[in-house]
């Protein structure tokens, strides 16, 4: 018996897709993981200082503030949630307001703060804020983003790098199969050829064999 030939040999860089998306799918799962990272330092940053905790005011003072458009600001109050029995004031240049907030909190080891006016200014400029309430109350000056902004920022992260994990794995997922099997229609196809190259070579004839004189009837 004749040994079985070798089964042809196909190299990697002739299968399609191409390997380069293998590279592809580790470079998207590492640019929106990487980003999830980068949102999370800096909402756990703008939360760790989101309020001035540590240059409070009371009822009736007034504190002076260095604000520009667009510096977002807002004012908090200690242990108690806005309400109609709060009221603020600003003045300074241009036509500087006060908005209602948003939804969020700032925590401390014994104190929590809530957001009370968002400040909204049109100039540059020094400003005075003062702050009144039907009762004592402490007040701070700090940013409009607090510790449930920062959970928000959080979960958008987590689901950014699952995203990043789940596009990269069905990628190189694809191209695996897809490599896979391009190899088999190439085996297929090298397999097929060599059978017909062996079924089209000639068959030699065979010799004719000498006859016998005595059964021809020669001398």
């Amino acid at each position: 018996m004749h040994p079985l030939p070798p089964p042809p040999r196909i190299r990697a860089n002739e299968l399609r897709p191409g390997r380069h998306w293998y590279v592809t799918a580790a470079v998207t799962a590492l640019l929106l993981i990487v980003l999830g990272v980068v949102i999370a330092v800096q909402r756990l940053d703008s939360a760790i200082d989101a309020v001035d905790t540590d240059h409070p005011f009371s009822d009736g003072d007034t504190v002076t503030v260095q604000l520009e458009p667009g510096s977002e600001k807002a004012i908090w109050i200690k242990d108690r949630g806005p309400s109609s029995a709060q009221d603020c004031k600003i003045t300074g240049p241009g036509d500087p307001a006060l908005t209602g907030p948003g939804i969020d909190v700032f925590l401390t080891r014994d104190e929590t703060w809530n957001p009370l006016r968002t400040i909204e200014v049109s100039r540059a400029g020094a400003y005075e804020i003062t702050c009144s309430s039907q009762g004592p109350s402490r007040y701070a000056i700090g940013d409009p983003e607090g510790q449930v902004t920062f959970a928000g920022g959080v979960v958008l992260a987590v689901l950014l790098s699952i995203l990043g994990i789940a596009i990269g794995t069905a990628i190189a997922l694809v191209t695996a199969m897809r490599r896979h099997g391009h190899r088999k229609r190439l085996l297929a196809e090298r397999d097929g050829s060599g059978d017909s190259e062996k079924c089209g070579k000639a068959v030699e004839p065979l010799a004719p064999r000498p006859q016998d004189p005595a059964a021809t009837g020669g001398p």
